[in-house]
């Protein structure tokens, strides 16, 4: 082991020297801060003391001016009911059955008093609580002939001679104050309606927050439209009831005015103004903002006027000034003081912030290895995470693919139970027809309708191969196919069931040699399905229409519509119409329109249901017309009315 040297010890003394560098540095820089923070915070305190003080005395000057206004408004037109209800001719407007040319010249009176006054409207009731005049007369939203016997104001004025109530417009929908007064010798009441938009304007103007409330806490009239109908205090269940009965202020929810008191750093302005003044208003998804709140009673009512004057604008501008300036100056002083600190400690300082920083930079070597090392391991941890799900992904979407084609299966099976239930039951119908055709001999029409019975058998042959080719969601042919014989085979499969109910088939605008575009059979499923669901739907009626129309609209375009005189289809279920699966019927499976619909678009056009302006139902197909006229069409019920 080598001997320690003088210079060991030496370079000992100079490590132990040093080391007391960084720990006096720190109290010095601690102590630096803290007298910096107590300074800004002394002199903030001071400055907003001095800005509020100030601010309060502008406050409550505006506060008095806020309310003197007001009450001069108010006061203007309180003598308005007394001098109105002292007129004769408006008093003899009140009675039972005035003159016609009386009402005329006192609803003309009104709306000049009214308009010269700036009240929002002036209205005389009678004793029963009918209005008789009305300065709005000649207005949409008049007030004549409107009962207002319900309302407070009118009940305190019949029985004490005077009333008011501040409420919303049951007819304007605007709020208001109702100052009424009893007319002596009529007994009805004249009622002045005073509005103030241009008082809320004025205060929206100044930049303050200002609101008027009740006796109750209910705001009335507010700067801010958000606050109108808030409350300043909870309203219990039965005073909910009783307002809500009069109609005093609607559906409104009175919910509680956003205004909360200011959190603990505020403390320091107490001494100036009380908890209860310094509040935090909160306007919706506007930042709330601080506020000196004062309030003062308006004379000659049970109302009170508030304001709430920003602090931010004054205040706070005071306060940041008051910790930058003190700031500063503490700064600077102690700034001095380090300077005076001697040369060999800022040398010793110098080695040992190098020396700190040698070992903060290993310190970092270390840490981000670990990093390094964590991340590595969490990447791994997350590959496997990921190939479990994308197995688990892949079992999912086998099992979806498996529940879609079993979803298939099962339209299918139900579209081809629905759409060859029509054709059978025309079969029957045939069937039936000759089997009382052969009892009585009619061998020959007997025949026929063994003839219809084949071509209807080989019809859900067809009909069989088209509901297939709709589950895969082929696309249909295209090609030119007689209009007349489309119809003519649909109303022959249900002409059978309308005989039978006496329902009358009408046909109009058939023309013969009119083609259309598509798929000829798919297409007179269709037409069955849609008379078939105008069967349906005039069933039981007085009068039941059933309806044909053929109409050209356009060049290239032809439209068949198909009416019923049946209750109509309801707004609200319009549009599911032709969803699958959806039916108004009870034993309906709700696949008929969804697959005619799929059927007509296949063939290149559209199917719409839409209201009949008669009464009834209307839905129209909307086909492409063939370019040539080929031979004419079938003769039959298509070209004929049943």
């Amino acid at each position: 082991m080598r001997p320690r040297t003088q210079s060991d010890e030496e370079s000992n003394v100079h490590r132990g020297a040093s080391s007391h560098v960084p720990s006096h540095r720190s109290l010095v820089l601690l102590a630096s801060l803290a007298a910096i923070l107590l300074a800004a915070w002394l002199a903030g305190g001071i400055a907003e003391r001095w800005a509020l003080a100030d601010l309060r005395r502008t406050a409550e000057a505006t506060l008095g001016l806020q309310v003197g206004v007001l009450a001069a408004e108010m006061q203007k037109q309180t003598s308005l009911p007394l001098a109105l209800a002292a007129d004769p001719e408006i008093a003899a407007a009140a009675e039972a059955a005035p003159p016609a040319d009386l009402i005329g010249r006192v609803n003309r009176r009104l709306a000049q008093v009214a308009e010269a006054t700036d009240s929002a409207v002036i209205y005389v009731i009678r004793p029963d609580g009918i209005t008789a005049a009305a300065s709005n007369a000649g207005s949409p939203g008049s007030f004549l002939g409107r009962d207002y016997a319900f309302r407070p104001y009118f009940r305190q004025a019949m029985q004490e001679g005077a009333g008011s109530q501040f409420a919303l417009g049951t007819v304007s929908g605007r709020a208001g104050l109702y100052l009424s007064r009893r007319i002596g010798s009529a007994g009805g009441v004249v009622v002045v309606k005073i509005e103030f938009n241009g008082v809320e304007a004025a205060w929206r103007a100044s930049g303050d927050g200002v609101f008027v409330a009740d006796a109750r806490g209910i705001v009335l009239v507010a700067s801010e439209p958000a606050w109108r109908f808030t409350t300043l205090r909870r309203i219990d269940g039965d005073e909910r009831r009783r307002i809500r009965d009069a109609l005093e202020f609607g559906d409104a929810p009175l919910d509680a005015i956003p205004l909360d008191a200011m959190p603990l750093y505020a403390m320091p302005l107490y001494p100036v103004a009380g908890p209860e003044d310094l509040v935090r208003v909160g306007q919706g998804a506007r930042p709330a903002w601080a506020a000196l709140r004062l309030a003062a009673p308006i004379p000659g009512t049970a109302w009170r006027l508030t304001t709430l004057t920003p602090l931010g604008r004054t205040v706070e501008r005071e306060r940041v000034q008051a910790w930058i300036i003190a700031a500063l100056v503490t700064g600077l002083a102690c700034l001095g003081l380090t300077a005076l600190a001697g040369r060999g400690r800022r040398n010793r300082a110098r080695l040992a912030r190098a020396s700190a920083q040698r070992d903060a930079l290993e310190a970092r070597v270390r840490e981000r290895t670990l990093e390094l090392t964590d991340a590595n391991r969490m990447l791994r941890l997350e590959i496997a995470e990921r190939q479990r799900a994308e197995a688990e992904r892949e079992r999912l979407g086998r099992e979806l693919a498996q529940a879609g084609r079993l979803a298939a299966l099962g339209q299918f099976a139900a579209s081809m139970a629905h759409e060859i239930n029509q054709p059978l039951a025309a079969i029957r119908s045939y069937a039936d027809n000759a089997a009382i055709l052969v009892r009585r001999g009619r061998a020959e029409e007997a025949a026929e309708n063994a003839v219809a019975i084949g071509r209807l058998t080989d019809r859900i042959g067809g009909l069989t191969r088209q509901l297939k080719g709709f589950a895969r969601r082929s696309s249909a042919k295209r090609e030119p196919v007689a209009l007349s014989e489309i119809l003519h085979n649909g109303l022959e499969l249900v002409e059978a069931r309308a005989s039978a109910a006496r329902i009358p088939l009408v046909v109009e605008g058939a023309r013969p040699g009119l083609r259309v575009l598509g798929d000829g059979p798919r297409l007179e499923q269709v037409v069955v399905n849609l008379l078939q669901n105008a069967l349906d739907a005039v069933q039981g009626r007085t009068d039941p229409r059933v309806g044909v129309q053929v109409v050209e609209e356009a060049p290239d375009r032809v439209v068949v519509a198909v009416r019923d005189s049946g209750p109509g289809i309801p707004e609200a279920v319009r549009a599911q119409v032709f969803d699958a699966f959806f039916t108004t019927k009870s034993d309906g499976l709700g696949l008929g329109l969804a697959i005619a619909r799929g059927i007509v678009e296949d063939c290149g056009g559209s199917l719409t249901v839409q209201d009949d302006p008669a009464g009834g139902t209307v839905f129209r197909m909307a086909l492409a017309k063939a370019g040539g006229l080929g031979e004419t069409g079938v003769a039959g019920p298509a070209e004929a009315t049943t």
